[in-house]
């Protein structure tokens, strides 16, 4: 999966409490394509003790809340950019002579 190809591709990103949408533009028919996935603050695991939690409520929220997310990275593998083209890329196809993705004409 060529990541610099996917990230021309991306018009919009919206995110919100739940969801993360991504809209992806074909270049060559300009269809717009959207992708949702569910909000994953973090891909790590960050854990809380009951006493932070009870003592430091307000800065364990802000802890799991306030944690960036990674939207791309080069070094990661797992970016949320890849999970939102996975779960729509039945609908677009590699055009080898231009080097990009480009929708499945229907």
């Amino acid at each position: 999966m060529d990541e610099t190809a996917l990230k021309r591709l991306v018009e919009n990103i919206r995110i919100d409490k739940e969801h993360i949408v991504f809209y992806f533009r074909c270049p060559k028919t300009h269809r717009l394509i959207k992708s949702e996935l569910p909000f994953e603050p973090y891909s790590g695991k960050i854990e809380f003790t009951w006493q932070e939690l009870l003592l430091h409520p307000i800065d364990s929220y802000n802890r799991y809340y306030h944690t960036p997310i990674i939207i791309y990275d080069q070094k990661n593998e797992e970016t949320i950019l890849k999970k939102a083209f996975e779960r729509v890329a039945d609908q677009f196809l590699w055009d080898e002579p231009q080097g990009r993705y480009i929708c499945i004409e229907r």
